[in-house]
């Protein structure tokens, strides 16, 4: 798996995991909701500011969203 689509699965899974639609979490995270899209399914890079801004309105620290899924 490339990075890019662990990170689109890791902020899919944590986005449900919290009952956010992609709309909610945008409006949290400031950021375009079809960016959300596109960064879920892996269609684009997303920046180290954006996915800090994403990892601070899941709650997370940003590792998590490169963490493997399933790892602690």
């Amino acid at each position: 798996m490339i990075l890019r689509e662990r990170i689109g699965q890791n902020i899919q899974n944590l986005r449900h995991s919290r009952n956010l639609s992609q709309e909610e979490l945008s409006l949290i995270a400031e950021v375009d909701r079809s960016y959300i899209s596109k960064i879920e399914l892996a269609r684009n890079s997303a920046s180290a500011d954006k996915l800090e801004q994403i990892a601070h309105a899941l709650g997370v620290d940003p590792q998590e969203l490169l963490d493997p899924r399933g790892k602690p």
